[in-house]
C-alpha cells in the first residue's frame, strides 16, 4: 500500500490562503495552491505594532496573500505571515492566480468543443507548460500571432481548431499611453497644415489615435501589448510630428499624461 506524499510550499514563497478559524492568538487557514493543507498565522505576523483583535484583520472566510516564514516537513507545520508581504507581492500574486483560474476556464472550453478526457486535457495543460508560463499567457499569444505560436507542441488538428477558435474570440490585453499636444501655426492655411500632419501620422500608424481637444490641444493616444512596444511607438510618431510642424513654421510641445493598462 503506498501513500501520496504531500506537496508543501517553500520557505519564503508568497502562497494565496483562506481563512478557517479566526482566534485570539491568531488564525488557521488553509493554502489554495497545496491541496487545502493547513498553516498558522499568528498574532506578531498579522500586522505591525500591538494587535487588540484578530479578527479586525483577518475574518473567516477571507482570502489572504500569505509569506510562507516556516516549514516543519516532519510535523506538516506551516507558519506564515501577512505582515511581511508588500503590496508589490500581493498584487504580483492575484495575478498569477488570475491567470491560473483564466486559463483552467479556457482548458474547460477546450475540453467542451473536443470532447477530451480529463487525461487527455491534464496532457495538453502540460505541454503547454513546457514552453509557456501560463495556459492564458499561450492562449493569448495563439490570440496574436496564430496557432502556428503552439506547432512545436504538435496538436492533432481538432484540438488544434478547438484553440484557435477559442483564442479568436480573447479580448487580448493591452496598454495605452497618452499624451497632450500643443500646436499653433500662425500661416494662413495653418489650421490646414496641422490638419494634414495630424491625418498624415494616423495613416502611417493605425495604433495611433489623435483628438482634437480644443486650440491649440491635441490628445495622442497609442495602444500596444505593453508598455515598452508603446513607448518604442510613440518617440518616431512624437518626432515626426514635431518635425513636420516646425518645419512649415509652426511650434510644437507634448507633455505626457498617466498611462494605463486597458484590459488585464
Amino acid at each position: 500500500m503506498s501513500t501520496e506524499i504531500q506537496e508543501l510550499p517553500e520557505q519564503g514563497e508568497i502562497v494565496l490562503a483562506t481563512v478557517t478559524k479566526v482566534m485570539d492568538h491568531g488564525a488557521y487557514v488553509t493554502l489554495d495552491e497545496y491541496d487545502n493543507i493547513q498553516g498558522f498565522l499568528h498574532i506578531s505576523e498579522i500586522a505591525p505594532g500591538w494587535i487588540r483583535s484578530v479578527n479586525k484583520f483577518v475574518k473567516e472566510g477571507e482570502k489572504k496573500v500569505l509569506l510562507v516564514k516556516k516549514v516543519n516537513p516532519d510535523r506538516g507545520d506551516i507558519d506564515l505571515s501577512l505582515k511581511q508581504v508588500s503590496n508589490d507581492q500581493k498584487k504580483q500574486k492575484l495575478k498569477e492566480v488570475k491567470k491560473y483560474e483564466k486559463g483552467k476556464t479556457l482548458l474547460q472550453n477546450v475540453q467542451e468543443k473536443t470532447n477530451l478526457s480529463d487525461k487527455d486535457i491534464e496532457k495538453l495543460e502540460d505541454s503547454i507548460y513546457s514552453k509557456f508560463d501560463s495556459v492564458y499567457d499561450a492562449f493569448i499569444e495563439i490570440g496574436r500571432n496564430g496557432i502556428a505560436s503552439i506547432k512545436d507542441l504538435k496538436l492533432n488538428k481538432k484540438t488544434a481548431t478547438a484553440i484557435e477558435e477559442i483564442c479568436s474570440k480573447i479580448k487580448l490585453p493591452s496598454v495605452e499611453i497618452r499624451g497632450i499636444m500643443e500646436i499653433t501655426n500662425n500661416k494662413s492655411d495653418g489650421v490646414e497644415i496641422i490638419k494634414k500632419t495630424l491625418l498624415d501620422a494616423i495613416k502611417k500608424d493605425s495604433k495611433i489615435d489623435i483628438t482634437y481637444l480644443g486650440a491649440p490641444k491635441y490628445r495622442l493616444s497609442i495602444r500596444a501589448e505593453d508598455f515598452k512596444k508603446a513607448e518604442k511607438t510613440l518617440k518616431p510618431i512624437i518626432e515626426d510630428i514635431q518635425k513636420n510642424i516646425e518645419k512649415k513654421n509652426g511650434t510644437f510641445s507634448f507633455s505626457r499624461e498617466e498611462s494605463k493598462k486597458t484590459r488585464e
